[in-house]
């Protein structure tokens, strides 16, 4: 039984990049403390996956591979959503797609597609899920940002960079516009979260994690678990006074050195 202190029974979450990491994180997260969940991802098998351990848990499921970086694709989940479960109390704004290239590389045509996924997809889902929660009188919704929301990380990251410092503001204006009317909208900004292509990486550079590491004061790589606490506090009813908050997930790297590094490395450009 859920945690009174924390219980999620009869909220609906909106989680997208539910098939793995993160995202995945977020949607078990949320329904061990009772809420039933919408998965979304454009990897369905991955999203099952998640379905079926939600199920597990006695709770209601809906999975959808819509494509999050399309306004028109977001219009029709929420329609879904709305004929399943006909409300959204949730939502976990995950999932999209950066590029990396080094600034004077980078064509219009990639920094268009990078605003497309990180920005223009975000908003759309906020806005969709902010227009139902503003009908209800009530509401929270998660961004998920980056280091790179209000630092620069260098190695190439300029169109996440950009993408990512626009779902910090767009946060905090959704926030500025929405929170006396009940709805409630954060930004949580993870560092370095271990993830298959990041493991990849590491095991092709063996500088790379040491690299992460040196500006970790906790001493290790996020996981997907990390996730767990801070989303189900921002979906629960006992985080009704936060919002516009900007809530780094990075075991003390912003508080120590705001996560950059410097552009001197002669290896090839990485991401985190």
């Amino acid at each position: 039984m859920a945690h009174s202190m924390f219980d999620l029974s009869g909220k609906v979450a909106v989680v997208s990049g539910a098939a793995q990491g993160l995202g995945q994180a977020t949607a078990i997260a949320v329904a061990e403390h009772g809420s039933d969940v919408v998965l979304v991802d454009r990897n369905l098998e991955g999203a099952n996956v998640t379905a079926e351990i939600i199920r597990e848990l006695g709770r209601k499921v809906l999975v959808a591979d819509s494509n999050v970086s399309d306004p028109d694709a977001i219009s029709e989940l929420f329609d879904r959503v709305d004929s399943e479960f006909g409300r959204v109390d949730f939502l976990g704004n995950i999932a999209g797609d950066g590029c990396l290239s080094k600034p004077e590389d980078l064509s219009i045509e990639d920094l268009h597609r990078v605003f497309q996924n990180l920005v223009i997809g975000r908003f759309a889902m906020c806005q969709q899920a902010g227009r139902r929660m503003l009908k209800q009188g009530k509401g929270s919704i998660m961004n998920i940002g980056s280091l790179a929301s209000s630092t620069a990380l260098g190695r190439g990251h300029i169109a996440y960079s950009m993408a990512m410092g626009a779902v910090l503001q767009m946060t905090r204006e959704l926030s500025t516009e929405w929170s006396y009317r009940g709805v409630r909208v954060n930004c949580v900004t993870p560092a370095q979260v271990t993830n298959p292509s990041l493991v990849s990486r590491m095991e092709q550079d063996p500088n790379l994690e040491s690299q992460f590491l040196s500006g970790i004061p906790a001493g290790r790589m996020g996981t997907p678990k990390d996730i767990k606490g801070l989303a189900v506090l921002l979906a629960s009813d006992e985080s009704e006074w936060i919002t516009g908050a900007i809530i780094p997930m990075d075991g003390g790297n912003m508080a120590m050195n705001a996560g950059g590094t410097p552009g001197h490395s002669n290896g090839p450009i990485q991401s985190f």
